[in-house]
């Protein structure tokens, strides 16, 4: 009798730990398919916020200038991260290689932290040009969101 109450107990705690995954799994794929379009938008022509994701020195001079091919390769990018979840939480049967099916969400845990905390000058928490647009942004939007897909991928990857 013991014996059932282990094995219901561990049943549960495996459909929670799956409800779970495909909610961050789904989740991400949102978020990741929200800034794909944005990508694919201003790569096409769209002006809409592009002034305000590009950083700027304090003289409001851009940091860079992303051409068309860069924006979509970072579209493109985007929409593969928000793939990946699917496809390692087994929602999505697409065959990947072994080494990104082991370390896919290891690779989006480390891009997004480490794009939150940032390079220490234009982009993340510890920027020293903080009161740009891109700047102010970047503090209230931008960083936090890379940091919530951090901590996502992260918790995605610790309850396989």
């Amino acid at each position: 009798m013991h014996r059932a109450f282990v094995d219901d107990d561990d049943f549960i705690g495996k459909k929670k730990r799956i409800n779970m995954a495909i909610f961050i799994a789904s989740t991400l794929l949102l978020i990741f398919l929200f800034l794909s379009g944005i990508h694919f938008y201003w790569a096409f022509g769209g002006k809409w916020g592009a002034s305000a994701a590009i950083p700027t020195k304090d003289d409001a001079q851009a940091v860079m200038n992303p051409g068309i091919v860069a924006t979509l390769i970072v579209a493109l990018g985007l929409l593969a991260f928000g793939l990946l979840p699917l496809i390692i939480t087994g929602m999505v049967h697409v065959p990947i290689p072994l080494w990104l099916h082991n370390s896919g969400l290891w690779i989006i845990t480390g891009i997004f932290t480490l794009r939150a905390i940032g390079e220490f000058n234009y982009v993340g928490f510890f920027k020293k040009h903080k009161h740009t647009k891109f700047g102010k942004n970047d503090s209230n939007i931008y960083s936090p969101l890379c940091l919530l897909i951090g901590i996502l991928a992260c918790t995605l990857e610790l309850t396989r």
